[in-house]
Order: structure tokens, then sequence, then C-alpha cells
């Protein structure tokens, strides 16, 4: 990599880093090709996207964002997974995390908070912005599912008993 590519390399992850939702930050050492790129399929299926940065480079590239308190993290082999919505990222990492032992999460970044292993986890366990936006249309409609059962409940009630009188006149 020469001098202008380290320097394009840093200003997109300067601005990785300023717009994600989260970041998460992992050790890689022993993942095959093939498990690195069944990785950054899943991430990138959940909207995410997964890199392989130089730890130098990605030091410079935090400085002036909120997640700066997060270079400590980057020793040996890290690589970088980062999403707009901040579970997800978390999410997927920690999966893969939990079906290979050779990616293991070190810590992470939501805003200005960085994050521990720990952190990481709990973040993951949260539901995506997907998930809380169905709960939340689901809680809209109830209310209206049930007062349309309820303004229908007297004319029904009205209907049986006039039919129970019919079938009472029928039946004398």
């Amino acid at each position: 990599m020469d001098r202008a590519e380290k320097r394009e390399f840093v200003t997109q992850l300067n601005s990785v880093f300023k717009q994600s939702g989260s970041v998460v930050v992992a050790h890689y050492t022993g993942l095959t090709v093939a498990q690195m790129g069944d990785l950054r399929t899943r991430m990138r299926d959940a909207g995410g996207t997964v890199k392989v940065a130089k730890n130098r480079l990605a030091k410079i590239a935090l400085q002036g964002t909120e997640a700066e308190g997060m270079s400590d993290l980057f020793q040996g082999q890290t690589l970088i997974a980062y999403a707009e919505d901040p579970v997800t990222a978390p999410k997927v990492a920690s999966e893969f995390a939990k079906t290979n032992d050779k990616l293991v999460v070190l810590g992470g970044a939501l805003g200005p908070t960085v994050l521990d292993a720990g952190g990481v986890k709990a973040l993951a366990e949260l539901p995506s912005l997907d998930e809380l936006r169905a709960k939340l249309v689901g809680m809209i409609q109830t209310p209206a599912t049930r007062l349309a059962q309820v303004t229908s409940a007297p004319a029904g009630q009205l209907a049986r008993v006039f039919g129970a009188y019919a079938k009472k006149d029928e039946a004398a």
C-alpha cells in the first residue's frame, strides 16, 4: 500500500467510525478464508460490513471521532465489523463467535461509549431496529382490533337474541 492508498483508507475508515451505529473489534487469528468469507456474507446479508484493518491505520482513523477511546483494542490481528443499525454488527459477530471459537470479540463502540466484550454481547441480545418497529406496530394495532371487536359485539349479541326469538316463534 503506498501513501495515497493509506490516506484514502484512513479517510474512509474515519467516516465509517463517525457514521456507524456501532463498531465491533475482534481477533480473527486462525480463521480460514472460507470462514472469513462466511462471516462477511452473514454481515453483508444483515446490512453490515467486515474489514480487516492495519492497527496503526485504524488508530489514526479513530482520531477525532466519538469512538476514539477504543483505540486500545487494536492489537494483534484485528478486524472491524460495523453497521448503521447499532445491533446488527454485534449480533452477527456474536452469533458467528458462538459457532467458531477462532473469532474472539474484543469490544467495540456504540457512539461515544466504548464497550468491552460483555457490552458487545449484551448489545447483541437486544432486538434489531426492524424487530422493534414490528413490535410497535403490533402494539398500535392491538387496541384498534379490540375496539372493533367491542363495538361489533353488541350488534352480534342483538342478532343472536333476535335469532333465538325467531326460532322460538317457529317452534311454537
